[in-house]
């Protein structure tokens, strides 16, 4: 677990930086201020993220990257939007420590999770994936590459290959140590992906949380998102009692602030909508009851995202209606109806 002193200067940090993130909240940030690394310990930093969608302004990194500095290399969370954001990662990096990027972790399958794993490829790292996460990388590997190009422009994205793991680990968990640093990488649930993981420094008590935790904007339901295994997978986070959360997108936080703006919705959807299942509400009655949640308002996004988070809730249960039960959940009498297999 993180030390009585590092603890204090991680909350200290977190004091100092709180007026500011109020304000970077509320407009883009260039890509040159994504990349000012913000340190959780000495060992682990992470980049915080554009809060915006993607934009030319922030080079399609709106998501948080992280790095932990070991004594045998750095180990990188995620590689970014293209090869051009991976090369200013390493530079970023560099301004740290010394010490070279050897090894690259995926969290998961979107875009600016794991395009700039060329670049650190043809650099000698090694990509670390969990199969299910690479394979989702295949299969959305053109559609993301044709939208960040349309999005951002040839110039930005020029030279960026997709390159899921090539030797992506055959289980749902995998666990190794580099340089005195403990890691775990796990699936514990589908969530904005399918294949997305969670990575746990239980030494450190801390979380990467990739897309299962979202802070500070509202979270995302695609066709392909799994909100009951996401809820799964947020349950599993929590067992862990982690002292530092690093989300997907948002600041690096608390357990509280997670549970606030991940968890307690999730927790919602699930289970009000699970009621309108069972009570033979129709989609729209379902979308219309729970149109405003004003627990959530704060949430950048909110009016953009939650009414079609609900309405997309609502198919996914709906189609899934006899498959098993997912442990660790927490609300079994409704998840157990509701998880696919």
């Amino acid at each position: 677990m993180i030390s009585g002193t590092r603890a204090v200067l991680v909350v200290l940090f977190g004091v100092m930086l709180s007026s500011l993130s109020m304000v970077l909240a509320d407009e883009d940030r260039p890509i040159e201020r994504i990349l000012e690394p913000r340190a959780i310990t000495d060992r682990i930093h992470y980049f915080y993220g554009s809060l915006e969608n993607r934009t030319q302004t922030n080079l399609g990194m709106n998501n948080n990257v992280g790095f932990v500095i070991t004594d045998e290399g750095v180990v990188l969370i995620d590689s970014g939007p293209s090869r051009h954001v991976a090369r200013r990662i390493e530079q970023a990096v560099a301004e740290v420590t010394g010490q070279p990027i050897t090894h690259v972790i995926n969290l998961g399958s979107q875009d600016h999770r794991w395009l700039g794993n060329d670049y650190f490829f043809s650099q000698g790292a090694r990509l670390l994936a969990l199969e299910r996460t690479a394979a989702t990388q295949a299969d959305f590997a053109r559609q993301h590459l044709e939208q960040l190009t349309d999005t951002l422009g040839e110039a930005v994205m020029e030279g960026t290959r997709p390159r899921p793991a090539p030797e992506p680990i055959a289980a749902d968990r995998h666990d190794f140590e580099l340089g005195g640093v403990r890691f775990e990488m796990i699936h514990a649930g589908d969530a904005h992906f399918p294949g997305d993981i969670l990575l746990h420094l239980p030494d450190h008590g801390v979380v990467f949380t990739g897309d299962v935790v979202y802070t500070e904007r509202m979270l995302g339901i695609h066709p392909w998102s799994h909100p009951v295994e996401q809820l799964a997978a947020f349950e599993t986070m929590v067992s862990w009692a982690p002292e530092v959360i690093v989300p997907g997108h948002g600041e690096a936080t608390d357990l509280a602030t997670a549970q606030r703006d991940t968890g307690d919705y999730l927790d919602t959807l699930v289970r009000e909508v699970g009621k309108g299942l069972e009570n033979w509400e129709t989609l729209e009655e379902v979308v219309a009851r729970l149109a405003d949640l004003p627990a959530f308002r704060h949430l950048r996004h909110y009016d953009d995202w939650h009414r079609m988070n609900v309405n997309r809730t609502y198919l996914f249960m709906e189609a899934n209606l006899t498959r098993l039960p997912i442990p660790n959940a927490g609300h079994p009498e409704v998840i157990a109806r509701f998880a696919p297999e």
